[in-house]
């Protein structure tokens, strides 16, 4: 059975050969570069670089040989734009804190501060104000919140959302093209595309660290805030940010036809550690009537399906996550409340494809033994995969400083527990 075969069985809840699995697919499916590097090592992968395509949260683009060794069925179509608003290109090297050698794009300038920090800067001009910092012996940049003072009088979300998103351009759309149709006839992977076009509010975006002077309201804590004080000034931020998106989706649609079988609509997280980030009934309000019109679309024009990440304890959205037509839910953080495998499965296995949920990230993968490690993914793919409608990953980004041994225990366990058996 191909990758290709092996997903799109997954994605319509029946059983194929093996359990599929995804790495480096998605922004929330991928690894950290120094995680990345160690795995290579001990996969004993010497050709290629280290490339961090994603200047962010400081992803490795996965190499072919690293795919292979892994058995990886997903592959990504992904923009090289980056969330500074810089392109991926002309790589040169750069040097982790850790010590891990990298190649970043030549758009990336970085400057160390007196305390050791680093910064870099929207659309990699050192003449704008820096747009992220990665703490002195850290391993990723944090979104620097630029907020200007509030005048509401002046609030304009028409501003916000020209600054923030714009249509796809001839350029970029002959990227998805050629890049979707070489990946479709020239291997067996089942595709998935980088949209994210319906995260509204996606709080990584809000701080427009892609923007060279924000205007609106920027600050996470008080964009939150004005989904109460400042509702109909959200509202109509999402409103119009649909109407470019919804252009934009038929623009995607133009480029890769029916290659691709996911599409990720969602990357806003609506659930924290402990419960709900926002109240159900503010979800219905504010996101559910753009989430559900996105995903209409969708299912009304093509054949993908629609890919949802949403972090933390999401119990109390998954009936509206259902109705709003939503596909695959991701990262499944098992280690959140309410987020039992079993529950999830006994209860939403046959309304979502649950995309990751392997293990315990927060603690067992970063902090577990070896045998820890194996026994608990071992017990998650027995209780996901019943019945198809389960691709394994991590709970979201593979992080630094997880021990290399337990990475490819991860992966060792779902050799061991992955397949179906007729």
């Amino acid at each position: 059975m191909t990758s290709r075969e092996r997903v799109e069985l997954t994605l319509a809840h029946e059983e194929p050969d093996r359990v599929p699995v995804d790495l480096g697919s998605s922004l929330v499916t991928g690894i950290q570069a120094s995680a990345y590097a160690g795995v290579k090592k001990a996969l004993g992968i010497s050709q290629g670089e280290v490339r961090v395509y994603e200047p962010f949260q400081m992803l490795a683009e996965v190499e072919e040989p690293v795919r292979r060794a892994l058995g990886v069925d997903v592959y990504g179509i992904t923009l090289p734009d980056t969330i500074f608003g810089y392109k991926n290109e002309n790589w040169k090297p750069f040097r982790l804190f850790d010590g891990t050698e990298v190649r970043v794009s030549e758009h990336f300038v970085w400057d160390e501060l007196p305390n050791g920090d680093l910064v870099q800067y929207p659309q990699g001009d050192r003449s704008l104000p820096p747009s992220g910092r990665m703490p002195k012996d850290g391993f990723y940049f944090d979104a620097i919140v630029r907020q200007e003072p509030i005048d509401d009088a002046r609030l304009d979300p028409g501003q916000w959302v020209e600054q923030t998103y714009g249509l796809f351009g001839d350029e970029q759309m002959r990227f998805l093209e050629e890049q979707s149709r070489w990946y479709f006839e020239n291997t067996e992977y089942a595709l998935f595309g980088n949209f994210g076009g319906g995260s509204f509010g996606d709080i990584a975006i809000v701080v427009g660290p892609h923007i060279p002077f924000p205007k609106g309201i920027r600050d996470p804590e008080e964009f939150y805030v004005s989904h109460i004080t400042r509702k109909e000034y959200i509202r109509e931020i999402f409103q119009r940010t649909l109407e470019i998106q919804m252009k934009n989706i038929e623009m995607y649609r133009q480029a890769v036809g029916e290659r691709i079988q996911v599409i990720e609509i969602n990357g806003n997280d609506f659930g924290s550690q402990n419960g709900p980030f926002i109240s159900p009934q503010m979800y219905r309000d504010l996101y559910k009537p753009y989430h559900r019109e996105m995903n209409d679309w969708v299912h009304d024009n093509t054949g993908w399906k629609t890919f949802f990440h949403s972090c933390g304890s999401n119990v109390a959205f998954l009936d509206d996550f259902r109705e709003a037509g939503v596909d695959i839910l991701n990262p499944v953080q098992i280690s959140a409340a309410g987020m039992d495998p079993e529950y999830l499965k006994k209860n939403y296995g046959k309304d979502f494809v649950f995309w990751g949920g392997a293990v315990d990230a927060q603690h067992t993968l970063p902090f577990g033994t070896v045998e820890e490690v194996l026994r608990e993914v071992k017990e998650n793919i027995a209780t996901f995969k019943n019945g198809g409608g389960y691709v394994f990953n991590n709970v979201h980004n593979i992080q630094a400083g997880v021990p290399v041994e337990n990475i490819l225990a991860l992966f060792q366990a779902l050799q061991d527990a992955g397949n179906y058996g007729h």
